[in-house]
């Protein structure tokens, strides 16, 4: 397909298109002349990832990259990239080491990773996810301000969570090939996390008028 068509059936414009082929976000085209190229059900897959990514989910262009690169990478297993993709997406503040709460932060995320028998924290012997320090200042903050973090309140959560991972790689193995999987698997984490906020707070609202309506 020539670009106006790459355009009409992914729609992204042909301009914004360009920039992604000048950032190499998306690979060159085939050349048939010497201002035209040719392009493939590839390079429509990979666009509609990258608009995934950058238009919808807010990833920064060289964040982008990075996790492109990751999915590239035939040296690595399935895990190893569909891990150092998901690493490369942007994370929360790292902890503040100058506030206090962090080391509270710090114990109960440690806690909750060993009560739940997961890998990626320090204590693991395995590279620390980044998604550990995001975990720690979330924490640190609930600390600071006297709101319930203990192990056996966070434990549930990470429970859910456990259950919602599962279905999360069901949906991927949807999908027919290794490289078709992890590119999903990247595009769904970003695309899914504003479902998940959403029926969270509908839920509560469920939940809320259930246990308080009319009271």
């Amino acid at each position: 397909m020539r670009l106006a068509e790459l355009s009409a059936r992914s729609g992204v414009s042909t301009a914004t298109i360009k920039y992604y082929l000048r950032e190499g976000l998306l690979p060159p085209g085939r050349r048939v002349t010497a201002t035209q190229s040719e392009y493939d059900g590839d390079h429509l897959r990979r666009l509609r990832l990258v608009r995934a990514l950058i238009q919808v989910g807010g990833v920064p262009v060289a964040s982008a990259r990075e996790v492109l690169a990751a999915l590239a990478d035939e040296d690595l297993d399935r895990n190893e990239r569909l891990g150092r993709a998901v690493w490369s997406l942007p994370h929360g503040p790292a902890p503040d080491e100058d506030d206090p709460a962090t080391e509270v932060g710090r114990r109960t995320a440690d806690a909750l990773l060993e009560r739940l028998g997961w890998g990626h924290g320090p204590a693991s012997g395995k590279p620390v996810a980044p998604a550990y320090g995001m975990l720690v200042t979330a924490i640190a903050t609930l600390s600071r301000l006297g709101y319930p973090c203990s192990t056996e309140d966070l434990e549930p959560y990470g429970r859910a969570m456990e259950r919602l991972a599962r279905t999360d790689l069901d949906l991927v193995e949807r999908y027919g090939t290794p490289e078709e999987q992890v590119a999903a698997a990247v595009a769904l984490t970003v695309l899914y996390e504003p479902v998940l906020l959403s029926l969270r707070r509908l839920a509560e609202a469920e939940e809320s008028g259930r246990r308080f309506g009319g009271k």
